[in-house]
């Protein structure tokens, strides 16, 4: 036995409700059941509880490669200015202009290898294995 019970929809939700019944091949009422049943269903706010966790639990993920990534950017970063300034002696200044031009050069030439390597996909951060990264924790005395 059923009851019968007149309820009213936005134009929008309506519309939702009848393509979702058309395809699948369902009356509007069976749709609306269902979504009724799926709300006052017990375990469907653990289902979504779930769907949030998980959700949260890949976010902690990416957060956490992310983080990574931009430490070991910063770190390689800061290494290379600090043996770059130890190494390089100062230019006297009549080759300052020749120093720049060959720097200009070779700034170019470096911006266009990294767009090819850009382009087929290949990162720095990717060639470098985990194990690498956390070599510290495993030395003896650390």
């Amino acid at each position: 036995m059923r009851d019968r019970m007149n309820v009213y929809f936005p134009p929008e939700l309506l519309k939702q409700i009848t393509e979702l019944a058309d395809r699948k091949k369902l009356s509007r009422s069976a749709i609306v059941e269902a979504a009724v049943a799926s709300f006052l269903s017990p375990d469907g706010s653990d289902r979504r509880e779930a769907a949030f966790t998980r959700r949260l639990d890949r976010l902690s993920r990416q957060m956490q490669r992310l983080e990574r990534d931009v430490g070991l950017t910063a770190e390689t970063l800061a290494l290379f200015i600090r043996f770059w300034l130890t190494i390089t002696p100062p230019l006297p200044n009549d080759a300052q202009a020749a120093a720049q031009v060959k720097g200009r050069e070779r700034f170019e030439g470096f911006v266009e290898a990294l767009g090819r390597r850009l382009q087929k996909g290949q990162g720095f951060l990717r060639e470098i294995p985990d194990e690498i990264l956390h070599w510290k924790l495993d030395e003896p005395g650390s």
